[in-house]
């Protein structure tokens, strides 16, 4: 009886190898191929970041930083300290050593406090015109301050000191204050010195000017006559020889006059005789002594006797 043909089990090696088998095609390979292809490639795709952690690389920690130490602290120098030391113990020792010593000497007696002899007073009121009369007086000058002043030369041209002189031979207080600058202050101050009033006379002798002035204070402002007589204006002052209360002196250097840039040469004298202040004045545009002022000064002086 005829025996059934047993079914094949599957491709044997011959018919894999064999050109003509289906699934040794080229067209029968692809799809598989490349079904596994993208399989693998998107599990390594899938993997990759599971897999990324673990790739980083580790972190290293720095090591703490180190400072440096400090400078080192320079020492100071001992013999400054020395000389420290010495100024601060020096007095307290120096006073420990003046006290054990003063302490140790015996005590020296001391004189008794009640005077033996008594000063004594009188017991009568003292009489105000016995001691008026005994007390030193001014010397009396009275009556017209124009006549006691010295005559000007006789080949002497008159001048009026730059407009202010008016030529009567009086010159007052507020002339005066304005001559010497700040007039309002001066004129107070002359006020309240006690000034009484005031002659002039001046003349122009070749190019040099005089001005001769005498000026009397109160009978109780005889001091401030002495006062203005001991000034020159910070010039270097000359005593005069006759023992004349006094003095004379001249600027070596020009000065400018106010207000102007004309320069002269300027000399001065004063004197004084009670309460009156004897003044002389040179004003040149050349060098000038001061043999002129101390004549003229010592004329007037006596003139006033």
């Amino acid at each position: 009886m005829p025996v059934e043909p047993t079914p094949a089990e599957g491709p044997t090696a011959d018919s894999a190898d064999s050109p003509d088998s289906p699934e040794s095609s080229p067209s029968a390979l692809e799809p598989s191929l490349s079904t596994e292809t993208a399989a693998e490639t998107g599990a390594e795709t899938a993997a990759a970041p599971a897999a990324a952690p673990a790739a980083a690389p580790e972190t290293v920690l720095d090591e703490p930083a180190v400072e440096p130490p400090p400078p080192a602290r320079g020492r100071r120098p001992r013999t400054a300290l020395l000389l420290v030391a010495a100024l601060l113990l020096g007095p307290v020792i120096g006073s420990g050593v003046g006290y054990a010593i003063q302490a140790n000497r015996p005590p020296t007696p001391l004189p008794p406090l009640q005077l033996s002899v008594l000063p004594h007073y009188p017991n009568t009121v003292l009489d105000a015109k016995a001691a008026a009369d005994a007390a030193p007086k001014p010397l009396a000058i009275d009556g017209d301050l124009r006549k006691l002043l010295v005559s000007k030369p006789a080949d002497a041209q008159d001048w009026d000191d730059f407009g202010s002189l008016d030529g009567d031979g009086w010159i007052s207080v507020a002339d005066l204050a304005r001559s010497r600058g700040d007039s309002a202050m001066q004129f107070r101050l002359m006020l309240g010195d006690g000034l009484r009033r005031a002659a002039v006379v001046s003349w122009q002798k070749g190019d040099a000017k005089y001005l001769v002035k005498l000026t009397q204070y109160g009978p109780d402002n005889a001091d401030t006559a002495i006062t203005d007589v001991t000034g020159l204006g910070g010039m270097v002052s000359h005593p005069f020889a006759n023992g004349m209360e006094g003095g004379f002196g001249v600027y070596e250097k020009p000065l400018t006059y106010t207000e102007t840039t004309t320069q002269y040469y300027y000399a001065l004298a004063k004197a004084r005789r009670g309460n009156v202040l004897v003044s002389v004045e040179e004003f040149s545009s050349s060098a000038v002594g001061a043999d002129d002022v101390k004549d003229i000064a010592q004329r007037q002086w006596e003139q006033l006797a």
